[in-house]
């Protein structure tokens, strides 16, 4: 899984114990490095594409400067889709007669 915008995908690395080891300077028991996976932070968005939505998955960093670029009054590089909810309309009480 990938970022749509910036191609942004998991990366393997080390995950590393601070473990000092013992008196006297020997290493026998020095702290493990085992391989870990860092994992993207994806969020599944509905974006306007060619006039259709769309869901596609956005990472944080490209999402955050969606939002950052329409509060300042620029123009994003991928347009959201307007949210519609139906529970808005539907919150008047029907027994008001």
């Amino acid at each position: 899984m990938e970022c749509f915008h910036c191609k942004k995908k998991s990366v393997l690395g080390r995950s590393h114990t601070h473990h000092r080891g013992v008196a006297g300077g020997r290493w026998k028991k020095r702290a493990p490095k085992t391989q870990r996976l860092f994992k993207v932070n994806l969020h599944k968005v509905a974006v306007m594409l060619d006039n259709k939505k769309k869901r596609v998955l956005l990472c944080s960093k490209c999402l955050k400067r969606i939002k950052y670029d329409i509060k300042k009054g620029g123009r994003p590089f991928i347009q959201l889709s307007p949210i519609t909810s139906n529970s808005t309309q539907e919150s008047a009480d029907p027994q008001s007669s």
